[in-house]
């Protein structure tokens, strides 16, 4: 066999097939896939034409452009009082998704585990595996409002954990976390030395209260790894960008493997996020504002025909319970997507924990959301009618 087993035992992206099928539908409305349906703004578009207008289309250093790492680090000081080196503790990344391989491939030898709150982004623990470590999952529940408590790591740590994998506000639950749930977590970490990789990729779409970064916490910098990027809260995901901020030996290790098998991130989508730095607060805030008016939107929905459904406070998901109508995720999410044209996600994609739910995306129109509500309340109306049938 020319596959290695590592490869062969992981499935493909569960969200990719629900898109695929979704596009072969022409009048489906997708609720699947978490990319902004906004257009980047402008202002950075603009940034990109003036950039190869220019000749830009050098590589650059591999950590990134000098320029773009002060931005970071400024950024970064100004929302959460938190300084780093951009020489030493940035690294700019071909989005948060590399960056994730990048930080599991420089911290694990082969056996090695690394905590992962569930459920999570699909990309987690096919990473930790590719990396030929062991992704040891945390089940969170609709009880807790899906946030992972310090107990519930505490009891998974073993001689083998070196990291701890925390996603907030989350994909695919919209849970964030509270202050003191981090500081415990953070405990945790300290007494047992392991490092916290932290995706922070949706800070930006925290909708109540203020997203407290786990590298601000008292003594966590330099055992945190933070991600993030403008995918998500500059509308920017085909620009592939991100950063990681971190202590300089970790960052070193990782610029290591990005300088073997990426070299640098695209110069001219690394001169697109310098600007959204500079100019894109307004643009963001608009559009910030617009999703949490379709949170409003799609959560009241959802409970009213009857899909009970949490209000998660972060990113552009919610995740709600499909329990009651005595169909499995993937059952449900298949046939709303035949026979009514819904793509929505099985919520056990994202792991055993996510039986039983669906994550619905609301970074799709207000018409497409009324739209999809409607389609899928005829749909549980279609089912109880079949039920009755069969009873009588």
């Amino acid at each position: 066999m020319r596959i290695s087993d590592v490869v062969r035992s992981v499935p493909p992206s569960g969200i990719r097939r629900f898109f695929d099928l979704a596009n072969q539908l022409p009048e489906a409305i997708s609720l699947g896939v978490g990319e902004p349906d906004f257009v980047t703004p402008w202002h950075i578009r603009e940034a990109c034409i003036h950039a190869l207008e220019t000749g830009h289309t050098s590589y650059t250093t591999n950590q990134g452009l000098p320029e773009l790492r002060h931005e970071i680090a400024k950024a970064f000081c100004r929302d959460y009082s938190v300084d780093y080196d951009p020489d030493d503790e940035i690294l700019v990344t071909t989005g948060v998704s590399e960056g994730i391989d990048l930080v599991v491939r420089s911290i694990l030898n082969r056996g090695d585990e690394v905590i992962i709150a569930e459920p999570c982004y699909v990309s987690y623990k096919p990473t930790v595996l590719f990396a030929g470590g062991s992704p040891v999952t945390v089940a969170t529940d609709l009880k807790n409002d899906f946030r992972v408590t310090a107990d519930q790591i505490k009891e998974k740590i073993t001689e083998k954990t070196r990291a701890i994998m925390i996603n907030y506000p989350n994909n695919p639950t919209g849970a964030t976390m509270g202050k003191k749930d981090l500081e415990e977590i953070a405990d945790v970490a300290i007494d047992y030395d392991l490092l916290i990789i932290s995706d922070e990729i949706y800070d930006k779409l925290t909708y109540d209260g203020k997203h407290i970064s786990f590298s601000s916490l008292n003594g966590m910098k330099e055992n945190t790894i933070v991600f993030n990027g403008f995918s998500k809260s500059h509308a920017m995901t085909g620009l592939r960008i991100g950063y990681a901020l971190g202590n300089s030996e970790i960052i070193g290790a990782m610029t290591k493997i990005h300088q073997y098998t990426m070299l640098c991130s695209p110069i001219t989508s690394q001169m697109a996020a310098i600007d959204a730095l500079r100019n894109g607060d307004v643009e963001m805030e608009k559009m910030v504002r617009e999703y949490d008016r379709r949170r409003h939107l799609i959560i009241s929905g959802l409970n009213k025909i009857g899909l009970d459904c949490f209000w998660g406070k972060g990113a552009f998901y919610v995740f709600p319970s499909i329990v009651g109508t005595g169909m499995t995720s993937g059952e449900f999410a298949e046939r709303l997507l035949l026979e009514k044209g819904v793509a929505v996600v099985p919520g056990d994609v994202f792991g055993d924990s996510g039986a039983g739910f669906l994550r619905c995306s609301y970074a799709a129109s207000r018409d497409d959301i009324k739209e999809a509500l409607l389609r899928m309340e005829e749909f549980l109306a279609s089912m109880k009618r079949v039920v009755q049938y069969n009873v009588a």
